[in-house]
């Protein structure tokens, strides 16, 4: 929180349209439409499972991606900016006068397949897409000149929009002597399997890399193969307290190894059958800041009792990677920490919850391996227990890998029980397409998840869940972002609105109460829309969230004032 990162406003659109669209993938079509028995995929690397080998893209925006991922167990992923599009390319041995069917898939923002240099007609192909929230194929073709024998094929995005994925790229037509990918053979047997954390309902894998591996295929008690694009994966829905077995064998299109040596894991006991957190149907969730920045300074007990959820900003880091501490900076007035640990539970008995957040703009607490993602969780609860928070709230900003920090969250919810309140504050780039980090993360926890209050601010523009580009501090920025997160898989209970609770509370975005109101009841009623308008309601939406506690006393309480009732009273 207390960002002052901001993104582009502008967009480099031409015309009311996008001109100039790349295609991705080719076909061969043959020059009679029909392809010969000599045609091959001239393309190399054309799955993206060596990485970037055989391709280059404009500033390093590419890198090669192991999910989302069509086939296989790579993918492109490309990342325009401001003054960037993207551009990735590969130039490929073509034959003279021949015909090309050029295809690829591609996933997210807008997607661009094309290829440069055909020798014939303007020398150019190409085709496009808008943002695809699933794979989509682009197919063009092309005609090589008399003296024709490379061409260059390309895909790219557009200036400042979201991250475009490709996969499975076709230059289809006649060998022009570069060859192609060779045919796979059937991988080798993985080795290395090894059980991790065990929650109640599940068990944690990893093993070893296979080479020709596109995908694998894990075996619970010899059976129920799930397929895993890379070499991990949690194995969920299993009963608690009950003796499994799992196998693994690597997979490509030639077949499928033999399965691995097997490796025993027993699941959890059920420690908490009890409730849920206790968080209303409407919450409001302000930040509190153990710190002084120039804010009202508050005790906890000081914070405003329109506040359901109050995060205590932040946890510190330590030189153990994923290890959290609690510092109570004497800047906020405390004679004790007794005295901090009495106004946490004098909030809890008012019936609020009191969770520590972790990140911020300055925090960088990094779990990307299995030891980090059990020291956050063990830290973390240790410090529920030592000053009784409630939970945990997500608020990293430095990049996050969903697949260590999903296994420290659910290693925590199993120490803690289901009465553990889990939020998230993602920036609006995380949450504009469900293959980002920390919307994979969301999903993957989302049995465990209380509420999203994804930050409207400190963004520039962004695409709605219509494709169209809005501009921050509008109604329908806040609205048509929202639909983004309720259509991407989020339950609308968690799903709530981030905004600055004054103009000092952040570098930009902060808009007036009654535009949250209007936002809110949009969302939830259907009334109150500015000129995006859902084509339906979400009446059981959670709520909304401000940074900070601090900026609202600052402002004389004007946010929770007006915005705390009206959440408070939404269907």
């Amino acid at each position: 929180m207390d960002r002052t990162t901001t993104r582009p406003h502008g967009r480099r659109w031409l015309g009311g349209a996008l001109a100039l669209a790349v295609g991705s993938g080719l076909v061969l079509v043959g020059g009679a439409g029909t392809a010969q028995a000599a045609d091959v995929n001239v393309a190399r690397n054309a799955g993206f499972e060596s990485g970037l080998a055989n391709w280059s893209c404009s500033a390093g925006s590419g890198a090669a991606v192991s999910s989302p991922v069509r086939t296989g167990a790579g993918a492109l992923r490309a990342t325009p900016a401001g003054l960037d599009n993207a551009k990735c390319v590969q130039t490929v041995t073509v034959r003279p006068n021949s015909t090309y069917s050029l295809s690829a898939w591609v996933q997210g923002g807008y997607a661009y397949l094309g290829a440069s240099g055909t020798g014939t007609g303007s020398g150019s192909v190409s085709t496009w897409t808008p943002d695809s929230a699933a794979w989509k194929q682009l197919t063009t073709s092309f005609t090589t000149g008399a003296s024709t024998t490379s061409v260059e094929i390309y895909t790219h995005g557009w200036y400042g929009t979201s991250p475009y994925l490709v996969d499975d790229v076709s230059v289809f037509g006649p060998d022009g002597g570069g060859g192609q990918d060779p045919d796979p053979v059937v991988p080798a047997t993985p080795a290395g399997l090894t059980a991790g954390a065990v929650t109640s309902s599940s068990v944690a894998l990893s093993w070893g890399a296979v080479s020709g591996a596109t995908g694998y295929k894990v075996y619970r008690n010899g059976a129920n193969p799930q397929s895993v694009s890379g070499t991990s994966t949690t194995v969920t829905g299993l009963t608690a307290d009950t003796a499994y077995q799992f196998q693994v064998a690597a997979t490509n299109t030639a077949g499928e190894s033999a399965k691995s040596a097997a490796v025993s894991a027993r699941t959890a006991k059920v420690t908490d059958p009890g409730p849920g957190p206790a968080v209303p149907k409407h919450a409001l969730t302000g930040y509190w800041q153990n710190f002084n920045n120039g804010a009202t300074v508050q005790k906890l007990r000081d914070v405003q009792s329109q506040y359901d959820i109050i995060a205590v900003s932040f946890a510190d880091s330590t030189a153990t990677p994923g290890q959290i501490v609690f510092n109570l900076d004497p800047a906020v007035g405390y004679a004790s920490v007794a005295d901090f640990k009495a106004d946490i539970a004098a909030k809890k008995a008012a019936g609020k919850s009191v969770i520590i957040s972790v990140g911020g703009e300055k925090g960088n607490v990094t779990i990307n391996s299995d030891a980090s993602a059990t020291a956050f969780a063990d830290s973390a609860y240790a410090l529920m227990r030592e000053y009784g928070f409630n939970g945990v709230d997500i608020d990293l900003e430095h990049g996050i890998n969903s697949t260590y920090l999903t296994k420290a969250l659910r290693q925590l919810s199993a120490k803690a029980g289901s009465t553990m309140v889990l939020t998230m504050a993602p920036q609006t780039i995380d949450m504009q397409n469900t293959g980002t980090e920390y919307f994979k993360t969301a999903l993957a926890v989302k049995d465990i998840l209380t509420v999203v209050n994804m930050q409207y601010y400190n963004s520039g523009s962004m695409l709605g869940c219509d494709g169209k580009v809005y501009s921050q501090g509008s109604v329908d920025f806040l609205t048509a972002l929202a639909c983004i997160q309720l259509q991407g898989g989020l339950a609308p209970s968690q799903v709530g609105l981030g905004v600055p609770a004054s103009t000092r509370g952040a570098g930009s975005g902060y808009v007036d109460p009654q535009i949250v109101k209007n936002a809110l009841d949009c969302l939830t009623r259907g009334t109150g829309c500015g000129t995006f308008k859902p084509a339906q309601t979400w009446p059981s939406l959670r709520g909304a969230m401000t940074w900070s506690t601090n900026w609202d006393a600052t402002a004389g309480n004007a946010w929770s004032n007006a915005v705390g009732p009206h959440v408070h009273n939404l269907p």
